[in-house]
């Protein structure tokens, strides 16, 4: 213990002492640590969410600085994650006893860690991107520029670099029904960009469902070939631009640099809706890249005509390429994407589990990988099998999200499909076993789900007596308790089933 204890005091003084450089050092390498045991956490999307854009500051006595920057998201990881900021740096370190987090935007050119300066916020325009990809003690050159009222802090100072997660590939886009158009003529226009008929590209579809995936998947395709300069932003960030450049008295170079770009890629352009100067600024770059023969990719919730509060004149400009939609996930989409994910994170589950996640996530892509996420970080943690009993327990906040009242006409319907009978059969007067023994599970299931009597559900199924429904009900009883495949089985329905 003494060991210890001295060990401590040691690595303490060594802060203290320490120059600069090696401080910085030291700093990063729990930095490093404390990243990774917070992407286990609280999962891979909460931390590229909020978490990921926080740089590394500086440490005075027992105090260190965390950098975030925008005011919102400081205030936001300020309320949620500081009491988890503070333990997990309090015990890699025990000289840390508080951390702060600050608002800055620090300068990329900057050797030294940021220091403890407070910067004036009504100077500054910022927004988060959620989908910056950085190392996690480095600010990245495209956020990273200090916006001023100085006419020093030239607007052609924002680089108008591109920001591609590596991650967003074709390769690890999983094709179904729903999305193979859009995926097709994603691929076309990065193998042949500004092909007629193809440019603009509009891709258009619901919250999560891969739209940002496919844009960073042409990106990513056509920097890899060289030669062709890509630029990928939010529609947000291309407002804030578009402000900084005026607040900076430098639009002339603002608009130089964005249509010197050979493809443009503009995600959720419905945040335009209601800013008209930035709509007219983004129009005029419209028209400059495609008089030029540039390619330009845009996504939007919904398509070009449904686009309400954005200008006539931008709205059919958008339609008179190609429009691609994606549609929401099948069944067996999310049951695909689901295996995909898994075995690129080498962890076996069980089939059940995909198939109950799959029936009962079915909205959200992003999600439905998270609640996935959430299961292997659990079973990593704790050392416990991913089983059903442990999913609904660990994701039983989305799946409460997701609660719906079962009817006894759902579970004829969903126990047919699952037998692979018809849904008139649960009526019918045949007593074949392949009918009756998924009838008498419905019926069982329809006693666990329902308050109706037994006199009702008989009444549900072809006007059976109730004593059928009794004698059903005991039959799948018994069977649940000598077969663990069978109640196995039941189980999985049970809970797709389950409000």
């Amino acid at each position: 213990m003494s060991d210890f204890t001295e060990e401590s005091n040691e690595f303490t003084l060594s802060l203290k002492d320490a120059d600069p450089e090696t401080l910085k050092s030291i700093l990063e390498i729990h930095w490093d640590r404390i990243c990774s045991r917070l992407k286990i956490e609280v999962g891979e999307v909460e931390y590229r969410t909020w978490l990921q854009q926080i740089t590394l500051g500086g440490i005075e006595e027992d105090e260190l600085t965390l950098y975030l920057p925008t005011r919102f998201l400081r205030d936001w990881v300020r309320s949620q994650y500081n009491s988890k900021l503070n333990q997990l740096w309090n015990s890699e370190l025990s000289q840390i006893r508080r951390v702060e987090l600050a608002l800055t935007i620090p300068s990329a050119n900057s050797e030294d860690s940021p220091t403890k300066t407070e910067v004036t916020q009504e100077n500054h325009i910022a927004s988060p991107s959620n989908r910056a990809n950085k190392d996690s003690t480095q600010p990245i050159q495209e956020r990273s520029v200090p916006i001023t009222d100085n006419k020093e802090d030239e607007g052609s100072k924002l680089p108008l670099q591109t920001q591609l997660d590596p991650r967003f590939t074709f390769d690890n886009f999983i094709v179904g029904k729903p999305n193979e158009f859009a995926y097709a003529c994603s691929r076309r226009v990065a193998e042949r960009p500004s092909s007629p008929g193809f440019n603009p590209l509009f891709l258009y579809g619901g919250v999560g469902l891969g739209k940002t995936h496919l844009m960073h998947a042409i990106g990513f395709e056509l920097a890899q070939a060289g030669n062709i300069s890509v630029s990928y932003m939010s529609a947000e960030k291309f407002m804030y631009r578009f402000i900084a450049s005026i607040r900076s008295q430098s639009t002339i170079e603002f608009k130089e640099e964005l249509r010197s770009v050979d493809v443009l890629m503009i995600d959720d352009l419905q945040f335009l809706i209601g800013k008209d100067n930035t709509q007219e600024e983004f129009f005029h770059t419209f028209n400059a890249l495609i008089d030029a023969g540039r390619q330009i990719i845009v996504s939007a919730d919904k398509s070009p005509s449904d686009l309400s509060g954005l200008e006539d004149r931008l709205r059919t400009r958008l339609g008179c390429g190609m429009v691609a939609d994606i549609h929401a996930t099948t069944y067996e989409l999310r049951i695909s994407i689901l295996e995909a994910k898994a075995a690129s994170a080498k962890v076996v589950i069980s089939p059940k589990v995909l198939e109950f996640l799959a029936h009962k996530i079915t909205t959200n892509v992003r999600e439905l990988e998270g609640a996935l996420n959430r299961l292997i970080a659990h079973a990593n943690l704790f050392g416990r099998p991913i089983t059903l009993e442990a999913t609904q327990e660990v994701l039983h906040d989305i799946l409460k999200s997701h609660e719906r009242r079962v009817t006894i006409e759902e579970i004829q319907r969903k126990v047919s499909e699952h037998c692979n009978i018809r849904q008139t059969d649960m009526t019918s007067a045949r007593r074949a076993r392949a009918v009756a023994r998924p009838r008498q599970i419905a019926m069982y299931l329809a006693k666990q789900l329902t308050s109706r009597s037994l006199p009702e559900i008989g009444r549900k199924f072809g006007n059976r007596d109730h004593t059928t429904v009794m004698h059903a009900i005991s039959r799948i009883s018994e069977l649940i308790e000598k077969d663990s495949a069978f109640a196995e089985d039941v189980e999985l329905l049970r809970r797709m089933l389950e409000s």
